[in-house]
């Protein structure tokens, strides 16, 4: 039987897909696939998509001209994984796997195929995440919009050139633990001002969480936002000079390119 869709790799990210496209309906249960080595992994999967195939491996039975894969296996594996994919007939691939160009996977291919690499963060998992894709030599504007419907069901989705994959592996790729340490260091912070660690914790996480979604919702700049938390000679702004003194923003600038140049190394 041949499938709509098939995601090589259980794991997080592909089971964090799976559940996604389930739940926007991207196409049935029936026409989704998951291939997955470990029989452990292959039990938890089968116990929590029921009407999804869990394989061991990718058959030629498995594959039609419509099939697309999602490359969702450790870099390890990838190119191997990608192998097996040109062998059984795949010609459109999308790839989650961190610093593998499109270049390499092509070349694994006995023909040509369309590969979109993207970069997702780990908010994927609660349908949260930030993708970027881009497309390789034989990508066409189609190709483009498939990659983006299937990151879509698991958050937004932007469009750019490989070269800018490492900017944003640097950025959102790594962006998640950089807040878990803010986050970390401000209910140590609160701890230290006398709070309980479990009141400092929920405040700084309810916090977290509502600052961000009023980003998001009223349109504003962070400065403005800023601006309007931050009374002259008040509180907030003797807090901000602190970190400014400290040169935390540049930290932030310092530590973004770094990843990215880390990404860069990689992929080479």
């Amino acid at each position: 039987m041949a499938f709509e869709l098939i995601i090589l790799g259980g794991g997080n990210m592909g089971s964090a897909l799976a559940e996604g496209l389930v739940g926007a309906s991207w196409c049935t249960s029936e026409k989704l696939a998951i291939v997955e080595q470990s029989v452990e992994q292959r039990a938890r999967l089968t116990e929590r998509f029921k009407n999804v195939a869990v394989l061991a491996s990718l058959e030629l039975d498995h594959v039609d001209q419509t099939t697309g894969v999602v490359l969702c296996v450790k870099p390890i594996h990838a190119e191997g994984a990608a192998r097996e994919a040109g062998i059984a007939g795949v010609r459109r691939l999308l790839s989650v796997v961190a610093g593998l160009s499109s270049a390499r996977i092509e070349a694994v291919f006995p023909g040509p195929v369309a590969v979109i690499r993207s970069m997702p963060n780990t908010p994927v998992l609660v349908r949260k995440g930030a993708s970027a894709i881009a497309g390789g030599a034989h990508v066409t504007k189609a190709d483009l919009d498939w990659a983006e419907s299937i990151l879509s069901a698991v958050g937004i989705v932007v469009r750019v050139t490989e070269t800018n994959l490492d900017a944003v592996t640097g950025l959102s790729g790594a962006m998640p633990a950089y807040l878990y340490m803010v986050v970390e260091a401000l209910i140590e912070a609160g701890v230290h001002q006398g709070l309980s660690r479990e009141v400092s914790r929920q405040m700084v996480t309810a916090t977290f969480e509502g600052s961000a979604a009023l980003l998001a919702a009223t349109g504003e700049s962070p400065e403005e936002l800023r601006s309007q938390v931050t009374s002259p000679g008040g509180a907030t702004a003797a807090g901000l000079r602190m970190l400014e003194g400290r040169a935390v923003r540049a930290a932030f600038l310092e530590a973004v390119a770094a990843a990215a140049e880390r990404s860069r190394q990689l992929g080479r």
